[in-house]
């Protein structure tokens, strides 16, 4: 009973931090370490109650010990450099073979088959397994992959099942049963919990931290299960006492969420944000910041070749925060995900630059790292770590923690090697429209078709050819201000279209028109410099603006456009909302050029929440979100 009591799931335990969006947090972090020594710890606890429960002599029960040590140490001796064999013969991006797959599940059931007749159980020996399976490389992934569908979906739900059946509520009856529950639960709940707090205070974690900390730490789960079916199946525990610590995991899981959301509330104030578009933080000069988002390794090319183009002057100083958007899944898989997770942000790559999720990791890195010693830019790693339908939360939390001008997406569809774009899934595609309604500074969508090639081009060998299409507004105007910003790059040479309809040019001007001068004004006085080149174009239909874009869209590396530009009425029929008209032709099948578009959305106070619970005049001076991890370079 006091294995079972003692217990914290770590599966269960990360399923709820990453509800409530405390993975990469302090108290995450430390909620996760702590768990995953406690499962360990657990497992030894186990095998020693089992060996100790038996109806025998006391050197019998010795003898399962000594027995259980051995075998240990011969696995840890004998088999783990078996193991080690097969993982050397499989080499990063090849197949791993099946009769190693086949070999090492043979290994498995004999060692649990030998656990089992030593009198500890089968279990430990398959978890003792799992543990001196090596780590690096794919082989550990691929047997994760191979094994995890047919036990989540299969065995795990038929055990929980035989447990269900195994449990007869109707057993707790009387006074005395319902005293003995509620007295377990207290127990259970007192020693935990109050234990977690003491030990946390001694080491100067805050009192609320601490509080969260010890309900984190009295999740119950799988491993709760396994030490009481085998309590009962060795006599142990009797169906009154089975049932009353079944029920007992039950309530100590159920209030944990609903406890940690009221006691710890991960906020804390930032410092007055006001550049939160492209525009005023190239006027003020200031740090310009950027929340760069990517989901995969074939992102990072045209990412970083975009962000190289965006550097501007050295007193200008460009800050990226590379953000990796990674979907916390169903499958089990995921957890171990998470428990491999680094507090420098960038958790998927282990001591040998290997990737543990998605591939390319040792790509990713490597790219980075080079870039931001090559350049003036800082590149600050960070992750994200949550469902799908959730993880724009992170992005707008981070944003306004950052307090960066611009957030950048990757288009919810991929470059395919005929040219067609395929989609990632729906769910990104709503991710990017939750991002734009919630953003709290200017956004810009990335559609990427090989900006620079597959790799990642030398600074000195930048040389893009990058339009603005400008109709007017205030996305237009931020497109622009972009693109300014690119041109003081010596590699860039930009291109301004300025499309005007044709009923408007003898009308007088209004006050959206005099703004749009404005900027147009300014634009054409760098004209002079060499980098910036003006045009104007007068419209009347939108097939001339079609016509005008396919002309130029070969000599195009990378189209600024804005999300609501004001084009001719027919070609607003367009599938993605969140491009607007001219970004979701550039993403059509109807441009067949092979340019990448960045789609921008200026910051509108109306839009942004904090604005809202602030006022637009405060929404520059104080922001509340969720606390993350510190600003961390690259070393």
């Amino acid at each position: 009973m006091g294995v079972a009591l003692s217990i914290t799931a770590f599966p269960v335990l990360a399923r709820i931090l990453a509800e409530l969006k405390l993975l990469t947090t302090d108290i995450g972090r430390l909620a996760m370490s702590a768990a995953a020594v406690n499962d360990v710890a657990a497992w030894i606890l186990l095998a020693l109650a089992i060996a100790l429960s038996g109806d025998g002599s006391p050197l019998v029960s010795l003898w399962v010990l000594l027995s259980a040590a051995a075998f240990v140490i011969f696995l840890s001796f004998a088999v783990r450099p078996i193991l080690e064999w097969m993982v050397r013969r499989t080499p990063e991006g090849e197949p791993v073979k099946e009769v190693y797959i086949c070999a090492t599940l043979f290994i498995v059931l004999a060692a649990g088959f030998v656990t089992d007749t030593i009198g500890i159980h089968a279990l430990f020996g398959a978890f003792v397994i799992g543990i001196i399976v090596p780590k690096d490389g794919p082989f550990a992934g691929v047997l994760i992959e191979k094994m995890e569908d047919l036990v989540s979906s299969l065995f795990l739900p038929l055990y929980f099942v035989s447990s269900g059946l195994k449990t007869n509520v109707a057993t707790i009856s009387g006074a005395k049963s319902w005293g003995l529950l509620v007295l377990v639960i207290t127990n259970a709940c007192a020693g935990k919990i109050i234990g977690t707090i003491i030990v946390s205070l001694l080491v100067k974690v805050p009192a609320r931290e601490a509080v969260a900390l010890g309900f984190l730490m009295n999740t119950k789960g799988l491993v709760e299960l396994i030490v009481l079916n085998i309590g009962k199946d060795r006599k142990v525990l009797n169906d009154e006492s089975f049932a009353i610590l079944v029920l007992m995991a039950l309530f100590t899981t159920f209030i944990t969420t609903p406890i940690v959301m009221a006691v710890y509330k991960p906020a804390r104030p930032v410092a007055p944000y006001k550049h939160r578009t492209v525009e005023r933080a190239t006027e003020t000069d200031s740090e310009f910041r950027v929340l760069a988002c990517f989901h995969t390794s074939r992102n990072i090319p045209t990412l970083i070749n975009v962000i190289e183009s965006s550097r501007g002057t050295r007193r200008r100083r460009l800050t990226v925060y590379a953000m990796h958007l990674v979907e916390l899944s169903e499958r089990s898989s995921a957890i171990s995900m998470v428990q491999r997770a680094r507090q420098n942000g960038m958790p998927f790559w282990n001591k040998l630059g290997k990737a543990s999720a998605g591939g390319g990791g040792e790509m990713v890195e490597v790219a980075f790292k080079a870039y931001q010693q090559l350049s003036s830019v800082s590149i600050r790693p960070m992750t994200a770590i949550s469902h799908i339908s959730t993880i724009h939360d992170d992005i707008v939390s981070s944003a306004v923690q950052k307090r960066a001008s611009l957030i950048m997406l990757p288009f919810h569809k991929r470059l395919q090697v005929d040219g067609s774009m395929e989609s990632f899934g729906h769910a990104y595609h709503v991710m990017n429209q939750r991002v734009l309604r919630q953003a709290p500074c200017s956004v810009g969508i990335l559609i990427d078709r090989g900006l620079g090639g597959a790799a990642q081009v030398p600074a000195d060998d930048v040389e893009y050819s990058i339009a603005v299409l400008f109709f007017g507004g205030s996305d237009d105007r931020e497109a622009l201000a972009y693109g300014s910003r690119m041109a003081e790059h010596p590699g860039i040479a930009l291109t301004v279209i300025r499309f005007v309809p044709a009923s408007t040019v003898n009308t007088p001007l209004v006050h959206e028109g005099t703004a749009d001068d404005v900027v147009i004004e300014a634009c054409k006085a760098k004209t002079n410099e060499g980098s910036v080149k003006y045009e104007e174009k007068v419209i009347e239909s939108h097939a001339e603006v079609v016509t005008a874009i396919k002309e130029m869209g070969r000599g195009i590396n990378l189209f600024l456009v804005g999300r609501s530009s004001p084009v001719p009425e027919p070609l607003q029929k367009h599938d993605c909302h969140e491009l607007g008209p001219l970004g979701s032709y550039l993403a059509s099948g109807e441009f067949t050029a092979p340019s990448s578009a960045l789609v921008i959305q200026c910051y509108d106070p109306e839009r942004d929440p904090y604005s809202k619970r602030y006022g637009p005049e405060e929404a520059g001076e104080a922001s509340v979100v969720p606390a993350g991890n510190d600003d961390t370079d690259f070393d």
